[in-house]
């Protein structure tokens, strides 16, 4: 093993396991361009989360050889799930006759050698229902992680077999899970340029992919469309949603039917949803009045260099990403191995929560070779891909959004209660505050029980196209620790029918 220098990473590190208070921040904050390395910052970074999650890929990205033999082809194939990978049907499911599952890899037009991997399921109740596009967070993790854990077809069983999910979101939807940005999960490259560093490459790459696969799939063009996704898909979504609309306007190719865009417990401000971390700590408990009064000077050179950051761009987004990260840190340095994804539970350890299952069966050489990948390893999350989206990290997405739904584009905004790190205070600000056609009719709307089997299970909040929903009994990732109440409120919101719920409040 290689030596290492001490850099301000590994001192991070030191002051949050020893416990030091916050106001030990002030001290890193007085030169915030002071910093030696951004990248290592952003790889300690990416190495907790993947280890938050017990995944230990076994490289940091998918750059494959030039001419690699073993390089998998262009392909899309049929994938009969039940009979290859042993799936119990103790719920009753359908067989696969009755609806494709897919996987395939799509080429990027706009990269030297990018290849993107897919799953694609046709819904469950008909081929009909909308075409539902799911994005993963990270940056970099894959979205088989949502696919096996949250609102999948499928769950791994301990035994490596398949189950159905009684309210995967296929049963309403043809469902399609990307792996981008490219790097991640399966798609793989063999050129590092090919890699993205911001929300246009990452647009881009996710225009074309939809091209290609409404060509290829003719019968689901005209169905309505909807992006969905959480967590660092709070910046891809807003970005897809305004390219696909914009390539509508401008009649570029294929027309694809965009309805709407919901995101869930996701980073689209980051100036308003890092200054909600201390609030949304002080009302947990998490922190006490003189940590929150030190966080709130903490954050006025925050807010300036995420400011300085979506004026200039370059140094100034480096430096915001390290000064608010240290502070974001600082608070869960009081409550040691506090879930950060939900404050109700604890970590033993770094390790959060353990999703090794999905890992070791799409590495499986059976499964790999269903799959149409060759010898690709699944890189669950990707290190590199974090690193190199640092400088997207504040930029604001937010400035995206109105013209959208000033054109009738519906979108959801929704967020479980007890998510710490994208969280439901700062997710409900930013959308207060947008300015939108809309905006004043939003904020004085009145709050709204979201009812499952007749038991409130959120509150929202909705006017005309937006809709603001808060998920009880839930953190981070909604469509697993609340699977049904998940389930309804896709099917409602996507029928128009999300607010019809008595009113709450005075």
């Amino acid at each position: 093993m290689k030596a290492r220098t001490f850099t301000l990473p590994f001192l991070l590190m030191i002051f949050i396991s020893s416990h030091f208070s916050l106001s030990t921040s002030k001290r890193i904050l007085n030169d915030p361009y002071g910093f030696s390395s951004s990248a290592s910052l952003s790889s300690l970074n990416a190495k907790m989360l993947i280890s938050s999650f017990n995944l230990t890929p076994k490289y940091d990205v998918n750059v494959i050889p030039k001419g690699s033999p073993d390089a998998p082809r262009l392909v899309e194939s049929q994938i009969d799930f039940p009979t290859t990978f042993g799936v119990q049907n103790v719920s009753g499911g359908p067989s696969v006759q009755q609806f494709g599952h897919y996987a395939g890899y799509y080429s990027l037009p706009h990269s030297k050698s990018a290849k993107m991997f897919y799953f694609f399921f046709e819904s469950r109740n008909s081929s009909t229902d909308p075409v539902v596009i799911w994005l993963s967070g990270g940056p970099g993790c894959s979205s088989s992680v949502a696919m096996f854990y949250e609102n999948g077809p499928f769950k791994i069983s301990d035994d490596f077999s398949l189950s159905w999910n009684d309210f995967g979101w296929d049963k309403v939807s043809n469902l399609i899970y990307v792996d981008q940005p490219v790097g991640t999960g399966f798609s793989y490259t063999s050129d590092k340029s090919d890699l993205r560093h911001d929300e246009a490459g990452v647009s881009n790459d996710l225009y074309d992919f939809l091209q290609t696969f409404f060509k290829e799939h003719p019968k689901f063009a005209k169905n309505d469309f909807y992006i969905t996704g959480e967590s660092y898909a709070g910046h891809y979504i807003p970005a897809l949603a305004s390219r696909v609309h914009s390539g509508n306007k401008k009649k570029e190719g294929i027309p694809i039917n965009l309805k709407g865009f919901a995101i869930g417990n996701g980073l689209t401000n980051p100036e308003i949803q890092y200054a909600a971390y201390g609030d949304y700590a002080l009302q947990m408990k998490m922190i006490t009045e003189s940590d929150y009064e030190g966080i709130k000077q903490d954050y006025v050179e925050c807010q300036s260099l995420i400011k300085k950051c979506n004026l200039d761009g370059g140094l100034a987004c480096k430096s915001a990403f390290e000064v608010c990260d240290i502070i974001l840190n600082m608070i869960l340095a009081v409550k040691p191995g506090t879930n950060y994804y939900d404050v109700r539970k604890k970590c033993v350890g770094q390790l959060c929560y353990d999703f090794s299952k999905m890992e070791t069966f799409l590495n499986k050489e059976n499964v790999r070779k269903a799959l149409g990948v060759g010898d690709i390893e699944f890189v669950s999350c990707s290190s590199t891909v974090y690193d190199a989206m640092t400088k997207d990290w504040m930029i604001n997405l937010e400035v995206k959004i109105p013209d959208l739904v000033n054109d009738g584009m519906n979108l959801l905004i929704y967020a479980g209660e007890y998510d710490f790190i994208c969280n439901w205070l700062g997710n409900s600000r930013w959308v207060d505050q947008m300015n939108w056609s809309g905006q004043k009719d939003f904020k004085s709307a009145k709050n709204v029980r979201f009812l499952v089997d007749g038991k409130e299970a959120g509150l929202l909040k909705n006017y005309g196209p937006l809709t603001f929903l808060k998920v009880h009994d839930a953190g981070h990732m909604v469509p697993m620790d609340q699977p049904k109440a998940s389930l309804q409120m896709l099917m409602y919101w996507m029928q128009g029918k999300l607010s019809s719920t008595p009113r709450v409040g005075p």
